[in-house]
């Protein structure tokens, strides 16, 4: 059970650094607090579908902001989703450089759209990234025969 235990300590400083890196904030926790005995992957199959949606979304950013002419109603739009779907899961690092890119949206300014939306895709990747292996410790620790610690 030491295993069990060192697998818990790691998911809970693991957990901790997403919040005090800013990577997450609350919002994923009050998701945390949906899950229950009767849907236990509910935060999992939040986050999946989040990353389903996100690729398809930054797939049409990456065509718009291709495009001969640029049709900024439309990026803004893409953005605007793509930051409302990261707000629901608590991504808050993606969230606020939605924010900015948005605001490039409405100056028209495609230099600034393309690096902000190189960063966009960073830090989803980055989150993707940092929530799967989230993932992967929990589904550790249960396979261990432990719990997952909840994490306030």
């Amino acid at each position: 059970m030491e295993f069990v235990g060192q697998l818990q300590r790691q998911f809970v400083q693991f957990s901790h650094s997403l919040f005090d890196e800013g990577f997450l904030d609350d919002q994923f926790q009050q998701l945390q607090k949906l899950q229950d005995e009767s849907n236990p992957d509910f935060v999992l199959e939040v986050v999946s579908l989040f990353f389903e949606d996100s690729e398809k979304l930054l797939n049409n950013l990456s065509i718009a902001l291709q495009q001969q002419i640029v049709d900024f109603k439309q990026v803004d739009s893409y953005v605007h989703q793509f930051k409302g779907s990261s707000s629901s899961i608590g991504a808050q690092r993606v969230k606020n450089v939605c924010v900015h890119l948005r605001s490039f949206c409405e100056e028209q300014n495609l230099e600034r759209c393309v690096m902000c939306f190189q960063q966009v895709k960073h830090e989803y990747y980055v989150v993707k990234n940092k929530l799967e292996t989230l993932f992967r410790l929990e589904r550790q620790i249960v396979e261990a025969g432990g719990t997952v610690p909840f994490i306030l």
